[in-house]
């Protein structure tokens, strides 16, 4: 019998039926007896049993024997023994508690999730550690790096031409109104000539005093 293709069925028969947490150890240096422990997390008792039953019926399904299941009358733990390989179906508190991975985690499967009637992995093939990225999303960067550098390179030309909307306004506005069209090119306003500072008046001659006058008439008359 093929091991893999008996890991492969039990992961399947336990994703089938949404088992959190599946790990895969291989114990063929620790136990004559198997040569797969697989142990997989369910959340209530009745998930622990339809997961069992999932196992049995996948494994069967594929021309391969189960010997035995064990612990389907409390739900909290049950075992389902294939003969080289055996799958622990536990829920959260007892698998913390037993934590059979001190056990038979001496060496780790890594297996393929999510791919049921896929491929088989071995325990020597490494998996891709990070997906490569798509080339559609390359080019979508590519296309907004672009899209940023016309933008940057049409700003010149959209200050020029709102610095010369105002020279066209006018130039409508006076055809409109049948005056000559003003040829005086927009820019920055022309600052008015400094008024030329006004020389300062000369203050008028100041009437000479008539009084002595009148007093020497006064003393003739008198003599």
């Amino acid at each position: 019998m093929d091991i893999r293709k008996l890991q492969r069925a039990i992961v399947d028969g336990l994703e089938d039926v949404k088992a959190q947490n599946i790990a895969v150890f291989n114990t063929e240096a620790l136990s004559p007896l198997f040569e797969r422990v697989i142990i997989a997390t369910a959340t209530s008792n009745r998930q622990t049993k339809a997961l069992a039953s999932s196992v049995r019926e996948t494994v069967k399904a594929r021309g391969m024997e189960v010997l035995s299941t064990e612990g389907e009358d409390n739900g909290e733990w049950i075992i389902v023994d294939c003969g080289q390989a055996v799958a622990h179906i536990m829920q959260p508190a007892i698998r913390e508690y037993y934590h059979l991975e001190e056990i038979w985690g001496g060496k780790a499967v890594r297996v393929k999730l999510g791919a049921t009637g896929g491929g088989l992995v071995k325990a020597s093939e490494p998996m891709d550690e990070a997906p490569k990225k798509p080339a559609a999303k390359k080019a979508a960067k590519k296309k907004a790096a672009d899209k940023v550098a016309a933008r940057q390179a049409a700003r010149p030309a959209a200050k020029k031409a709102a610095a010369k909307a105002p020279a066209r306004k006018t130039a409508r506005r006076d055809a409109d109104a049948g005056l000559p069209v003003s040829t005086v090119k927009v820019g920055t306003p022309k600052k008015p000539a400094a008024k030329k500072a006004a020389a300062p008046r000369k203050p008028a001659a100041k009437p000479a005093a008539k009084a002595p006058a009148r007093k020497t008439a006064a003393r003739k008359t008198a003599r």
